[in-house]
């Protein structure tokens, strides 16, 4: 099912702050949400906003080192949930042919973020992750978080 970032949110858990990025399927008034890294979470909120924060930070490099090899991000797509961790594939298109690269969620959507590639997610993944929005509407926006940390 095809899907975009709804969101990039910092939820309170019994381990204290963590972002978490929230997938929104077109055909769902559910949410994925993905529970990820600080650092990620600032790179595809940046990548959302299309900040340019000067030196290339790594998801900026990456998607250079891509395109100057003759590449392009054609796809991401969460592919499964294996004890309570996603996965995801990273579709490219090469100068030798279309490969998938196997990559974390998050890297694969803060690449997404850059590019405007279509996100995809496996219907039993969302069906087995699935939430209500409501329970992430409310929660800070992770740019407002980095910046009372900046």
């Amino acid at each position: 099912m095809n899907a975009d970032i709804d969101a990039v949110r910092v939820a309170m858990t019994e381990e204290g702050p963590v972002p978490v990025v929230v997938l929104a399927p077109d055909d769902a008034d559910d949410v994925l949400p993905i529970f990820i890294g600080f650092e990620e979470a600032v790179s595809i909120a940046r990548g959302m906003e299309a900040e340019d924060i000067g030196r290339p930070m790594t998801h900026d490099l990456l998607l250079d080192v891509v395109e100057e090899l003759g590449g392009r991000v054609t796809s991401v797509e969460v592919t499964s949930l294996e004890g309570g961790t996603y996965i995801a594939d990273l579709h490219v298109d090469t100068p030798r042919g279309q490969t998938v690269i196997d990559a974390r969620p998050s890297d694969s959507l803060a690449l997404a973020a850059r590019t405007n590639a279509p996100i995809e997610v496996g219907e039993t993944v969302f069906e087995s992750g699935r939430r209500d929005r409501e329970e992430f509407d409310e929660l800070q926006d992770i740019t407002e978080v980095a910046e009372l940390g900046a």
